[in-house]
């Protein structure tokens, strides 16, 4: 017998629903199908005093045999390949043959017996696009075993388990990066000394009193005994010599930001969080090599920490790519759309998977919205080179593309510019006769206010000279980053390319990271840093995959950095096979491995989504866990809440017309009148004036959940005076969300 069997079904499009049409017309080689046989005569129900029935007595479910997509034709024999690009709204057809692969020991025994199993075929089943990744995934895992892909050397032993647990920690690796540009880490110089206690912070050069930032932190070798005379008296008397000489010294330097342009939209995006020592802590280790742990109670902060690690990874190592990976789309999208708000190039960032669609910014970072994107920018920056190019009096279409714009750059601007610069750099030049010679007056004639002010000194003019120049030579490295879009014809091409050269933030699920993994790899993608949010929700293999996506270089993996924020003592990876939960410990992340192994972990220790008495709930399960200042002086935590009499309340509703908690289908749990008491809260606080953007309802199990919307869209929905409530959701999936009012619709089973 041959290792596989293939089969062949025709469907006619023209007998079947919208719903069914597009199932059929997104359906792609490699995906899933479970082939039901189904005797509706064979269904059973509960006779008194029987026991219960499977799920497959109850529907007369007679056999049920799974098989994979080798290849989809349309009904003129022609392989579709690209589902994508073959169905542009009229090249749709009237049927598909659907070609697939069974298990070729199973279809031997099935059509050997009595009965041909086959025969008795009388429906297909697809699982969501979105849930029907097993195979992909379980491909992945089988590649990595049986092949030898390298772990990065200096995490090598701490992934094992053995050698130091500290051993890949930035302060005990050789790449140690002395001096950093932190930005706007730090908002002032108060911030920045109360940041960092226990270290002593000197300015980098002679002044008087403090300056602003950015700051540049310089880690000053020096001997123990220049450490303990710089300490402070206090503490050369309290502490113990030995910890005197291990005190760190940083010198703080500074430096003026350039000048980008004469516009609003180049102005740079400062961060305003006051970042805790703590959170500081993490900063700093993040944005050095090697391997970084945070650990995050709830409201502590851990994706603006993992942010403001990425935006300084970013400016300080332009060459570096990052890898962003989150256990659920939610929190990856919670986590990129605070990316989107920094100083960072929106073109270096690329969103993959399908949790994009839910991504609430205003541009798609998806591989086709990005390509898309930097099309639209083109066009735009083709406007600006028409303009700029009549502004000098150049003739010719220079804005036709990209590549004519290169040579309008290397023909007019740059010789311009280099002359200006001649005479710019002449000792005798006076500001009035730099102003007079700066060639680009016309084109930044509409500029918001004037471009160089009367009396300015000739620091000041080269200072608005040079930042009006790089706005102009940003439009050109635009221009330059869009050729290849215009050179390469298929989409596929674009957005590999978009990928493997332009891309320098991609953030993506464990789950995509595991089911495109081979597919990525193949492609050359190459990136130095990887960070995890939520990493306690992440099995091992899927912490894994993302650390082995690209190819080995010289029989070395080029990982630079891995940083994994999470929380072991909130959820942990979902196993539901009790034999993988019980004995082969699946259920443990790596995150939580190597925290029991002692790897150092930074714990954040102040949180500022709750009310303290709210936090207090929780307060026990961490060392040390407090409040930052405003949960105890903003209004909106000391005001009482509006019908409430108490700031959090738990509630026991019992049975609902004789029934509690049910369970419809295996895993698929219920309770009624616990959805109705939930819904009656909602509607409550909305009569009360609530907003309902303000409000969200959580459940402990998908089938509350599902309850909970049909009690809602039955009581709520068309209602204007009700509406919806922002969010109803699991609280798996809601890990890292926040609002004003949770409520919770289902208690946890004893």
């Amino acid at each position: 017998m041959p290792s596989a069997v293939r089969a062949e079904v025709t469907i006619d499009l023209r007998r079947t629903s919208d719903h069914i049409r597009r199932e059929w017309e997104s359906l792609r080689p490699d995906d899933v199908l479970f082939l039901l046989a189904v005797d509706a005569s064979k269904a059973k129900k509960v006779a008194n005093g029987g026991g219960p029935l499977s799920e497959a007595e109850k529907l007369g479910l007679v056999a049920v045999r799974a098989a994979e997509v080798i290849q989809i034709f349309d009904d003129k024999g022609r392989a579709i390949r690209d589902t994508q690009a073959y169905f542009d709204g009229q090249n749709r057809g009237t049927s598909r043959k659907i070609q697939l692969r069974l298990d070729s020991r199973a279809y031997k025994e099935d059509t050997e017996g009595k009965r041909n199993i086959y025969d008795g075929i009388n429906l297909i089943v697809r699982r969501s696009g979105r849930e029907n990744n097993f195979k992909p995934v379980l491909e992945s895992i089988k590649d990595l075993a049986l092949s030898e892909v390298p772990l990065a050397s200096w995490l090598h032993e701490v992934f094992l388990g053995y050698g130091d647990p500290a051993g890949a920690t930035y302060k005990q690796l050789p790449n140690r990066v002395k001096k950093i540009d932190y930005r706007d880490t730090f908002l002032d110089w108060q911030h920045l000394v109360e940041s960092l206690p226990g270290k002593i912070v000197e300015p980098g050069y002679d002044v008087s009193g403090s300056f602003g930032p950015p700051y540049l932190l310089e880690t000053v070798d020096r001997p123990a005994e220049e450490s303990v005379a710089k300490a402070s008296k206090k503490r050369r008397r309290d502490a113990e010599p030995a910890l005197i000489a291990e005190i760190e010294t940083l010198k703080v330097s500074t430096y003026k930001p350039p000048n980008n342009g004469p516009y609003p939209v180049d102005a740079p995006k400062l961060n305003s969080v006051r970042f805790t020592p703590t959170q500081i802590d993490a900063i700093i280790s993040g944005t050095q090599p090697g391997l970084t742990i945070v650990v995050g109670p709830p409201g502590t902060g851990k994706t603006d920490v993992a942010t403001q690690i990425i935006n300084n990874i970013y400016h300080n190592f332009p060459e570096q790519r990052t890898l962003l990976i989150a256990h659920s789309n939610q929190a990856l999208n919670q986590l990129f759309a605070k990316i989107v708000a920094l100083d960072i190039d929106e073109r270096h960032l690329l969103r993959l998977g399908h949790g994009e669609e839910e991504l609430e910014t205003e541009g798609s970072f998806s591989k086709l919205g990005r390509v898309e994107s930097f099309l639209e920018n083109r066009d735009r920056y083709l406007q600006e080179v028409n303009r700029l190019a009549a502004s000098m009096g150049a003739p010719g279409a220079h804005g036709n593309s990209a590549e004519t714009a290169g040579y309008f750059n290397a023909v007019y601007v740059e010789p311009v510019w280099a002359k200006f610069s001649e005479i710019a750099k002449s000792e005798d030049a006076t500001p009035e006769e730099i102003v007079k010679a700066f060639p680009f007056h016309h084109y930044f004639s509409d500029a918001p206010q004037p471009l160089f002010a009367p009396g300015a000194d000739r620091e000041a003019v080269l200072e608005v000279a040079n930042g009006c120049y790089r706005h102009i030579s940003k439009i050109f490295a635009e221009l330059a980053d869009v050729l290849p879009f215009e050179i390469l014809r298929r989409d596929r091409d674009k957005a590999n390319y978009l990928l493997t050269n332009e891309a320098r933030i991609v953030a993506m699920t464990s789950t995509h990271a595991a089911m495109r993994r081979k597919e990525i790899s193949s492609l050359g993608f190459h990136y130095d840093n990887v960070i995890m949010e939520e990493a306690a929700q992440i099995t091992e293999i899927e912490n894994f995959i993302p650390l082995a996506m690209q190819k080995p270089k010289d029989g070395q993996m080029p990982l630079q950095r891995v940083v994994l924020c999470g929380d072991h003592y909130q959820n942990s990876p979902v196993i539901q096979s009790m034999a993988f939960r019980h004995y082969a410990n699946l259920e443990q992340s790596l995150f939580s491995r190597l925290v029991r192994l002692g790897v150092p972990a930074i714990n954040l220790d102040q949180q500022g989504r709750a009310r303290p008495s709210i936090a207090d709930l929780y307060r026990w399960r961490y060392h040390s866990l407090g409040d930052l200042p405003h949960t105890h002086t903003q209004k909106e935590y000391l005001t009482a809440n509006a019908g409430f009499k108490f700031d959090y309340q738990f509630i026991n509703v019992p049975d609902y017309k004789g029934k509690g908690e049910t369970e419809p289908t295996p895993h698929f749990i219920q309770n009624l009148g616990e959805a109705e008491y939930a819904v009656a809260i909602y509607q409550y606080m909305r009569l009360l004036g609530y907003p309902s953007a303000k409000i969200s309802i959580l459940a402990t199990y998908a089938g509350q959940r599902a309850l909970i919307k049909d009690v809602l869209a039955h009581r709520c929905a068309k209602n204007p005076i009700f509406g919806l409530p922002r969010m109803v959701t699991t609280v798996d999936k809601y890990q890292g969300e926040q609002n004003d009012c949770e409520l919770d619709g289902l208690r946890h089973r004893a």
